[in-house]
C-alpha cells in the first residue's frame, strides 16, 4: 500500500478525533480491561497545539486517513486538549531536553502496515533537524512493541491517576544531532 503524509490543519480535526476514538476503542482492548480503555480516554486524544505548531502529521492511503502522530518542542509529554492538568506549553531546550513524540494513532484497518514507523521516522527527522538529540514519549501498552522495535527504551512505568489507573510507559530514544 502506498502511504503519503502531510502536515495536519484545523480542517482535519474532526477526522483526527474520529480516528483517535476508533483506535483507542479497538486497539487497547488486548492490553487493558474495558474500564481501563474507557479511563484512558481521559488522558489520550487530540492536542490541537500540535496542529497549531505545524508538527502534527496525517498518513493517508487511497484517500483514507490511515494514521496520525506528531512531535513537539513543548514540555507536554502526553494528553489531549481536555486533559489540562497534563499540559505544559513551555518550550524545550534542544541542547538539554528531549523532543516529545506525541499522539500517535493508527486506524484499526491499517495496523501492522508501516503507518506508525512512517510517522516516527518523519517526526524523528524533524526533531533532529530542530537540534534535538533525544526523543521521549508516553506509550500505551499497545504501542510499546512498535516503539521498542524502533529503538525506544523504557524509562519508567506509570499508572495514570484516577479511579481506574491506566498503565503507561515513558520511553526514550537517542536521535543524535544533525
Amino acid at each position: 500500500m502506498n502511504f503519503t503524509h502531510r502536515v495536519a490543519g484545523e480542517a482535519d480535526i474532526p477526522a483526527i478525533a474520529a480516528l483517535m476514538a476508533r483506535a483507542i476503542g479497538a486497539l487497547q482492548g488486548d492490553f487493558l480491561t474495558p474500564a481501563q480503555v474507557e479511563a484512558s480516554r481521559a488522558v489520550m486524544g487530540l492536542d490541537t497545539q500540535l496542529i497549531a505548531d505545524g508538527t502534527y502529521l496525517l498518513v493517508e492511503a487511497e484517500g483514507r486517513l490511515a494514521g496520525c502522530g506528531g512531535w513537539s518542542r513543548r514540555a507536554t509529554l502526553y494528553g489531549g486538549d481536555h486533559s489540562t492538568a497534563l499540559r505544559d506549553a513551555a518550550l524545550l531546550d534542544p541542547m538539554r531536553d528531549a523532543a516529545r513524540i506525541r499522539a500517535m494513532y493508527t486506524d484499526p484497518d491499517f495496523t501492522r502496515r508501516g503507518v506508525g514507523r512512517l510517522v516516527l521516522s518523519v517526526c524523528e527527522a524533524a526533531a533532529r533537524e530542530a537540534g534535538f538529540a533525544q526523543a521521549e514519549m508516553m506509550a500505551t501498552l499497545a504501542g510499546e512493541p512498535l516503539y521498542r522495535a524502533c529503538g525506544y527504551l523504557p524509562i519508567e512505568r506509570i499508572e495514570t491517576p484516577g479511579d481506574v489507573p491506566v498503565p503507561m510507559i515513558r520511553m526514550g530514544k537517542d536521535l543524535g544531532r544533525s
